[in-house]
């Protein structure tokens, strides 16, 4: 589990130090061609370094550990600045494009030079990023034990940050993309609107994609229950001849590998003397059904009644 995160952490460095240089290629490319579509990749590398900055520090928070404050740790911490990066860096971001392009689009002398300039330089772009988004889909399929389809994997998961990193690498893309047709379609016409028109649309894609993400984040951060794969191990475990109801179940996600776990169970009558080693049965079991998360477990024995409000 820990050379796992160790890993992943390497990963976003690594990502990090090549968006840093494709965001200077992009500046350079922008003050020798004043494209609107530039500028704007330009703004999306930035926000792009800014995003696994943000997500070093709260992976730091994150393992911070137990405290007599917070005793549970401080694993939601992801949760938090990715909140922030989909909240202030994405929107801001895509708001920032959408006005300069908006403004390129209605300046009639907006002109773009140093076209094969750009071109080389958003290829090299594509390159980096299709690279980065591969190793992001790698690591969501090994995250992925449920094979579950891509989105649907993605608004189901709990790692923050993997949702961060595919978000922006395919957003990366999909912008660089635009970014070329724009430039292309203006080499051949002559016409800078072209450019301008590419411009605006990056800015609307990082606009929506921050609602997308500030949504999920929301969510995330308010306090989500386990997967419906995992509540269904949990449930299992409470399935044995000596446990007559599963009154209650109750489970939260404190971070993408920390789970709390409250239940009420009805023991047989017979069996009531011995709830202490029925209960640590189940806890055990549960753990061995997820084995890739810590789990924080609380079982309390009731008796169930006719008019019991069962909780699904």
């Amino acid at each position: 589990m820990e050379a796992k995160k160790t890993g992943g952490m390497v990963a976003v460095l690594a990502a990090l130090a090549a968006n840093i240089l494709v965001a200077i290629s992009k500046f350079i490319g922008y003050l020798l061609s004043g494209s609107a579509a530039m500028l704007n990749e330009s703004i999306h590398s930035v926000v792009d370094c800014s995003n696994q900055a943000l997500l070093l520090i709260g992976d730091k928070r994150a393992n911070l550990g137990q405290s007599q404050l917070h005793q549970f740790g401080e694993g939601r911490a992801k949760y938090f600045f990715s909140t922030i990066v989909a909240t202030m860096l994405f929107f801001g971001g895509g708001a920032l494009g959408v006005m300069e392009a908006a403004e390129k689009l209605f300046h009639p002398a907006h002109e773009v030079g140093n076209q094969w300039l750009v071109i080389v330089i958003l290829l090299f772009g594509m390159l980096v990023e299709g690279s980065s988004l591969r190793v992001a889909i790698k690591e969501i399929r090994q995250l992925n034990t449920e094979k579950l389809p891509l989105f649907k994997f993605l608004r189901e998961s709990r790692h923050s940050e993997i949702l961060i990193i595919f978000t922006e690498d395919f957003c990366a893309v999909i912008g660089l993309l635009l970014a070329l047709v724009g430039t292309v379609l203006t080499m051949v016409t002559g016409n800078g609107v072209f450019d301008a028109l590419s411009g605006l649309l990056i800015g609307l894609l990082l606009m929506f994609a921050a609602i997308f993400l500030a949504r999920e984040f929301y969510s995330l951060v308010i306090g989500e229950s386990v997967t419906a794969g995992d509540l269904a191990k949990i449930r299992s475990a409470f399935e044995r001849p000596d446990v007559d109801h599963l009154l209650d179940l109750k489970t939260l996600h404190l971070s993408a590998d920390e789970i709390m776990i409250a239940a009420k169970v009805d023991i047989q009558g017979e069996k009531e003397g011995l709830a202490y080693s029925i209960i640590n049965e189940i806890e055990a079991n549960i753990r061995r059904s997820l084995p890739d998360k810590k789990a924080y477990i609380y079982i309390e024995v009731d008796e169930y009644q006719a008019n019991y409000r069962m909780h699904r």
